[in-house]
C-alpha cells in the first residue's frame, strides 16, 4: 500500500463477509482512511441455510456479517445488486465455456469484469480515492511504474487471478492484507475485536454451494455436444451425452468399460465433434502451449522472448517457461513437462514474485522435446 501514504483519504472496500476483506477494510480505516464497505450482490441464493452451510457467500448472514465490521469499525456500508452483472459476465461465461468443452476459472471473471472494472466505475461516483479488497497479493511503485506481486503466504497467494490488472486499475487498487499469513491475519481480527476472527473461510464456486458442476450447468446449456469417448489411437470405447461433463485430466466418472489394468484420464475434448479422447496419464503430460488474449501487467509486451516462471492452475506450482508473443496472444514453452494443460484456465508469468502477465489457455501444442 506504498502508493497510498497520505491520510484522511475515502477508500471503497469489497466486502464479503468474510475474515480477509473484514481485515482489510479495518487496515485501512486504522491507517486513517474514511472507509466504505461494499458488499455485492451476486446472485439470489435458492436455499439460504445451503449457502451458510457450504461456506458460499453472498447469505443473508455474509452481509450482515460485513455490516457488523462496519459498524466495529465506524465506516458506511453499502449493499449493491451486482446480479445483472454478475449473471451475464460470470455465469453465462461459466455455462459456455463448459458447453465448448472448456473448464473455466470464474473468479478471473469476477475479479475482472466485477471488482474491477464496475466496482473502481462505482467508486468514481462516491469520490473514493482507492479501492481495496481482501486478496493475498502485494503492489508495488517502482520508478513509476506498478507492479503486481504474488502474497507472502504461498498457501494464500491468489496473485493468479489477478493477471488480468493494467497500471491503471493498479493505480487505484490497495490490497492491505497481502503482507500477511492466513494466521497472522486472524490474529489482526482478534486484536481489532472483529467477531468474525475465526469464521471459515469460503469454499467451492460461491454459485454452486453444493460443487456438484452438472446439476447446475445441465439445465443452463443452449446446447448439449454429445459423441463418442475413444482412445489414444481413435478406437471408440464409450459413448456420452454432453461435454460440458469433462474436463482434460479428470478420472472419475467416465463413462467408458476400461479393459486395460491403468486409470485412464481425458486427455482431449472436441466440442465440434463431440469426441472425448481418453489416456494413460503420461498422454497428460505436455511442453507448449498457446494462450489467448494476454495481458501484461506492465503495460506492453517484451519484445523478444523472455524466461519466466509459468503456472497453470490456480494451485499449482510454477514451472521455468519461455513466453514468445505473437500478434493474437503468446505461445509457452516448459523446461519440462506439465500435468493436463486444460483450456479455458489461466496461464500466469512470474519473474520471482512479480506477475508479468497471463492469459487463457486455448490449445496444448506439439513441443521440441
Amino acid at each position: 500500500m506504498a502508493q497510498f501514504e497520505n491520510k484522511n483519504k475515502r477508500a471503497v472496500v469489497a466486502m464479503s463477509g468474510g475474515v480477509d476483506s473484514s481485515v482489510a477494510a479495518a487496515l485501512l480505516a486504522r491507517d486513517g482512511y474514511e472507509v466504505i464497505g461494499v458488499t455485492m450482490r451476486l446472485f439470489n441464493a435458492p436455499n439460504e441455510q445451503v449457502a451458510r452451510l457450504n461456506k458460499s457467500c453472498c447469505s443473508i448472514e455474509d452481509v450482515e456479517d460485513a455490516r457488523s465490521v462496519c459498524r466495529k469499525i465506524g465506516a458506511k456500508h453499502y449493499f449493491l445488486n451486482f446480479e445483472e452483472e454478475f449473471q451475464k459476465h460470470v455465469i453465462d461465461y461459466f455455462v459456455a465455456e463448459y458447453e465448448r468443452g472448456r473448464t473455466p476459472h470464474p473468479c478471473l471473471a469476477c475479479n475482472d469484469r466485477l471488482k474491477f472494472e464496475f466496482l473502481i466505475k462505482r467508486s468514481e461516483l462516491m469520490d473514493a480515492d482507492v479501492v481495496a479488497t481482501g486478496h493475498y497479493a502485494r503492489i508495488r511503485q517502482t520508478n513509476g511504474e506498478y507492479e503486481l506481486l504474488a502474497g507472502v503466504d504461498p498457501l494464500k497467494d491468489q496473485s493468479y487471478v489477478l493477471y488480468t490488472l493494467g497500471q491503471e486499475q493498479l493505480a487505484k487498487l490497495a490490497l492491505p492484507i497481502g503482507n500477511y499469513s492466513k494466521v497472522e491475519i486472524r490474529e489482526v481480527a482478534r486484536e481489532l475485536g472483529l467477531a468474525i476472527a475465526d469464521k471459515p473461510d469460503s469454499q467451492d464456486i460461491c454459485f454452486i454451494p453444493d460443487g456438484d458442476y452438472n446439476r447446475f450447468i445441465e439445465p443452463r446449456l443452449k446446447r448439449k455436444a454429445p459423441g463418442d469417448i475413444v482412445d489414444a489411437e481413435g478406437n471408440v470405447i464409450g459413448a456420452h451425452d454432453g461435454v460440458h461433463g469433462f474436463t482434460i485430466g479428470q478420472r472419475k466418472r467416465i463413462p467408458i468399460f476400461n479393459s486395460t489394468p491403468r486409470p485412464m484420464y481425458v486427455t482431449d475434448i472436441d466440442a465440434d465433434s463431440g469426441t472425448v479422447t481418453v489416456g494413460p496419464s503420461e498422454n497428460l503430460m505436455k511442453t507448449k502451449l498457446y494462450a489467448s488474449g494476454v495481458n501484461w501487467v506492465a503495460g506492453s509486451a517484451p519484445t523478444n522472448a523472455v524466461s519466466v516462471e509459468a503456472r497453470i492452475r490456480y494451485n499449482g506450482k510454477n514451472t521455468p517457461a519461455t513466453v514468445s508473443g505473437l500478434s493474437n496472444g503468446a505461445e509457452i514453452e516448459f523446461e519440462r513437462p506439465v500435468r493436463a494443460i486444460t483450456p479455458g484456465q489461466a496461464v500466469v508469468f512470474y519473474q520471482d514474485e512479480v506477475v508479468l502477465g497471463g492469459g487463457l489457455i486455448e490449445t496444448s501444442l506439439t513441443g521440441r522435446r
